[in-house]
Order: C-alpha cells, then sequence, then structure tokens
C-alpha cells in the first residue's frame, strides 16, 4: 500500500475496485474488444477514475480486490454494470459469466443463490432491462 492509499476515501476506494472486476470482466476472454473499452471509458469517467488511475488498474486489476457497498440497492446497482459489461460486446462469454457469478458472491449476493441471481441478471440485461425493472427482479429472485 502506498502512503497516497492511506489517505483515499473509502468511497474512492470502493470505486478502483469496482472498476478492477470490470476490467477483469472485460480481460475474462483474454483480450478487450473496442466496445468494452469504450464502455470502461465511460464507467471510469462516472467514477471519478483518473487517466493515471485507469493505467495502474488496467495493468494490475488483481491489486484491487472488491470492497462491496454496505447497501443492498448499490449492490444491486453493481451487478447491472458488471452484468452490462459482459454484454457490452453483444455476446455472453462462459468465462465471463463466470467471473459475474464469483463477482456477484463479492458483493454480498448468497453463494447458494450466485447462479441463479448471475443467470437473471444476464437474462435481464440481454432483454434490454433499465435498473429499476433489473432491481425490481433481482430482489425478486433473491429473496430472503
Amino acid at each position: 500500500m502506498s502512503f497516497l492509499d492511506l489517505f483515499t476515501s473509502g468511497e474512492h476506494k470502493r470505486a478502483k475496485t469496482y472498476f478492477s472486476a470490470l476490467i477483469q470482466i472485460a480481460f475474462a476472454d483474454s483480450s478487450m474488444d473496442k466496445k468494452e473499452l469504450k464502455y470502461l471509458e465511460k464507467m471510469a469517467h462516472k467514477l471519478d477514475i483518473s487517466d493515471a488511475e485507469f493505467t495502474r488498474i488496467i495493468e494490475h486489476p488483481e491489486k484491487y480486490p472488491i470492497d462491496p457497498p454496505i447497501d443492498y440497492n448499490d449492490r444491486i446497482e453493481q451487478l447491472f454494470n458488471l452484468t452490462h459489461m459482459i454484454a457490452s460486446d453483444e455476446e455472453i462469454k462462459l468465462d465471463e459469466a463466470k467471473i459475474v457469478r464469483k463477482l456477484a458472491v463479492g458483493l454480498g449476493f448468497p453463494v447458494d443463490n450466485a447462479e441463479k441471481v448471475t443467470d437473471e441478471a444476464i437474462h435481464l440485461v440481454m432483454n434490454a432491462n433499465n435498473l429499476e425493472d433489473f432491481s425490481k427482479a433481482i430482489k425478486e429472485v433473491n429473496k430472503f
């Protein structure tokens, strides 16, 4: 950990770990296409990731373990964005789906329900559901 990391806000640190998860999904099939890169650039801007941080995270995404938000709705929104990442090239590969399952568990979804939640998330994104509809459906699939 660098000295500067000691003073990084918790929220920005979570943004970097979340961005790292997006990068890991983009590289799940060993390459990143133009649509995935464009989506990453958009998310970096949204998450206030600097160009230097963007480069560091792309070079070593494994250095940023996921730090899930406490709020359930924020977790669902992150799952929505992670699922959009795998669908950005309009093709979902098995490796990408497996990574999203692992990240769903990392986000706090129950291990025994992660596959069902992830399958539903993929279905919803591929059918162009918005965040509100996505959230309702995931809550229905992930009832406590």
